[in-house]
């Protein structure tokens, strides 16, 4: 497997291009917004073009290159090396926390404090000063306060550029004061060169088959590839196809598979899984392709079966619940039971 290289350090920029080209616009015309939402589902792109923006803003906004995608600065460029590094003086970045087994934590309220101040010096290259907020819906609910101020009064040559996955999530006063930038899912032919690139080993059918279940996000992809999540695509859509002739034997096998992974990610990948090929199902038969196993129940019952499924799925991780008695309760309510 080729990994691509983090966001800070990735020069590339795969089905963005439009989104780009905004950025650049705007920054052109001299009438910037202090500060922008990069929304849209994780893993497709949008850190990428976030840290791709604070670098040609902090490079002097240098002019389009031919036959590379707007926002471009040349990977020699001093610039592009101190943002990888972490060092650049202008250039502040919140992410949340990385815990044990890799799980995720908040972006804590210390750290969300020392924006204010950061932004409130001159730039230190006589350019912009940018903060870099990334997974923004990670943020301890006293860091998105403390964080209002400075949107509401920015300060000159300041620029705020925040990602997230979740944006419904923010605080409504953080998302009115911010220009939104919606970045869409990779399309079909993009998703199959990146993995072409990045898994060259995998057969071509595996790679198609990872491409629909990461449905245009080419970092789904990878952390699909990476464990179990071929497999764990493979047995949502086994479930789901015999929820009209239940083998209970294959469910308790399953929910012991899920719940025998300690930190949790088995268990909250095959439900995202499962979810996703339902939603995609509901999504299909609206349009008049309904698959067999949809057709005993109403689309009604299955999307609400749907949104029950993610919230309890939700509530047994924050609430520390029994993952293998959770997963057994879901399959009969998609069984109907």
């Amino acid at each position: 497997m080729s990994l691509p290289p983090e966001p800070r350090a990735n020069p590339d920029l795969v089905g963005h291009d439009a989104a780009a080209a905004r950025l650049a616009e705007a920054a052109r015309s001299g009438k910037l917004h202090h500060a922008w939402l990069l929304a849209g589902p994780a893993g497709i792109g949008k850190a990428t073009l976030a840290f791709r923006f604070a670098r040609w803003l902090l490079a002097g906004m240098p002019p389009d290159v031919a036959g590379k995608p707007p926002l471009h600065v040349p990977e020699s460029d001093p610039v592009f090396r101190r943002i990888i590094a972490g060092g650049h003086a202008d250039l502040m970045v919140l992410a949340p926390e990385v815990g044990a087994g890799k799980v995720r934590r908040q972006i804590p309220v210390d750290e969300a404090r020392k924006v204010p101040r950061f932004l409130s010096l001159t730039p230190a290259e006589g350019g912009f000063r940018i903060v870099l907020l990334d997974e923004a819906e990670t943020m301890h609910p006293g860091a998105a306060n403390a964080l209002l101020k400075t949107i509401e009064e920015p300060s000159k040559s300041t620029v705020l550029l925040v990602v997230s996955h979740v944006a419904a999530s923010l605080l409504p006063t953080l998302r009115s004061r911010m220009r939104r930038l919606e970045l869409s899912p990779l399309p079909e032919p993009a998703m199959q060169g990146l993995l072409a690139r990045w898994l060259p080993e995998m057969p071509q059918a595996d790679r198609a088959r990872l491409a629909e279940v990461a449905a245009g996000s080419p970092g789904r992809a990878l952390s699909l590839a990476e464990g179990e999540g071929l497999s764990l695509a493979a047995e949502a859509s086994r479930i789901l196809a015999a929820l009209s002739r239940p083998d209970e034997r294959a469910w308790f096998a399953l929910a012991d598979r899920l719940a025998a992974v300690r930190d949790g990610s088995a268990f909250v990948l095959f439900w995202a899984l499962l979810r996703a090929r339902l939603a995609a199902a509901l999504a299909a038969a609206a349009q008049g392709q309904a698959e067999p196993w949809l057709a005993g129940r109403p689309l009604a019952e299955w999307s609400e079966a749907w949104s029950r499924v993610g919230a309890q799925a939700k509530r047994t991780e924050a609430l520390a619940l029994d993952r293998k008695q959770s997963s057994l309760a879901m399959l009969g309510w998609l069984a109907g039971r």
